[in-house]
């Protein structure tokens, strides 16, 4: 009889652990970074007219895509893409340039977003000539204005760019007497494949990395005054949950890194085009398989 109460006593206790199982609500506990895929839904947020970002964004994209996540870009001006990113609407955004040029935007969100690292190094805003003008410096410039027709081409009058020539190079080397011509970078750049095609002396204001030092014979005139500023590093930042969600992309995105040469062919294939593509994916595909050791070596380990 003893028993036969015992095995009933034990057989109750059973049911009722497993009616408040199936009661309970599944486990909330946080994946650790590293010990699982995580999400498999990742939205990046690409700056609209910054081409390192979008050619590390698409370059990602491609590359996680084969690894079965869904990717997508959202094409964003920078002040939104740092409210997007600290409310988590984006994931991750891969074109912080810091110290200087994003600095508001970390002070004021830094407490919201996370750091993934640095995968570029040798960010800077430059004034570059033709391969074979026979200046090498800024501070030889106005003296030789004649020799490049007197005039400087440049981008947009907005452009923080711009603003750094009329604020600090122009003064700073007297220049205010050649021609600063302002318009748009794609005028900017036709007029340097124009000059290049040709021979000619031509000078420009532009900023590394660019597509441009791997697609014309270009180089930077040195600043010796430090007229354009400081180089800068480029950082991924990521959303404050970033590493909990996608503990597989975390080591991956902070071990990113990719040199100014690496960077320029990527952009070179994608930007330097008759046309704008509609889709970057093929081109990207066909520049992955000519360099896949390099790629593969991103989500290695």
């Amino acid at each position: 009889m003893i028993k036969k109460v015992r095995m009933l006593v034990v057989a109750a206790a059973v049911a009722t652990f497993a009616a408040l199982a199936a009661c309970s609500p599944p486990s909330t506990t946080p994946a650790e970074p590293g010990g699982g895929e995580g999400k498999k839904d990742l939205k990046v947020g690409v700056f609209n007219g910054w081409d390192e970002g979008i050619a590390a964004s698409e370059l990602w994209k491609a590359i996680l895509t084969e690894k079965g996540y869904n990717v997508e870009l959202e094409y964003v001006d920078v002040a939104p893409g740092y409210t997007g990113l600290s409310t988590g609407d984006y994931d991750v955004i891969f074109d912080t340039w810091l110290p200087i040029t994003h600095e508001d935007y970390i002070e004021r969100f830094g407490d919201q977003i996370v750091d993934l690292g640095v995968w570029n190094d040798e960010a800077k805003l430059t004034v570059a000539v033709n391969e074979d003008a026979p200046i090498d410096s800024l501070a030889d410039l106005a003296a030789n204005a004649d020799k490049f027709n007197n005039k400087i081409v440049g981008i947009e009058s907005g452009a923080g760019l711009t603003k750094q020539m009329n604020d600090s190079a122009i003064p700073t080397y007297k220049l205010d007497k050649m021609e600063f011509v302002t318009s748009s970078t794609p005028a900017m750049l036709a007029e340097l494949k124009a000059a290049t095609d040709k021979g000619e002396n031509v000078v420009v204001t532009l900023w590394r990395p660019h597509w441009a030092y791997d697609a014309f014979p270009i180089k930077d005139l040195e600043d010796p005054e430090g007229a354009m500023g400081a180089t800068e590093e480029i950082h991924s930042f990521a959303k404050k949950d970033f590493e909990t969600e996608f503990p597989e992309l975390t080591p991956w995105f902070k071990n990113f890194k990719m040199d100014s040469k690496t960077l320029y062919s990527l952009e070179n294939a994608m930007f330097n085009t008759e046309e704008k593509p509609d889709d970057y994916g093929p081109v990207v595909k066909k520049w992955i398989s000519e360099n896949q050791e390099w790629v593969d070596g991103l989500t290695a380990g």
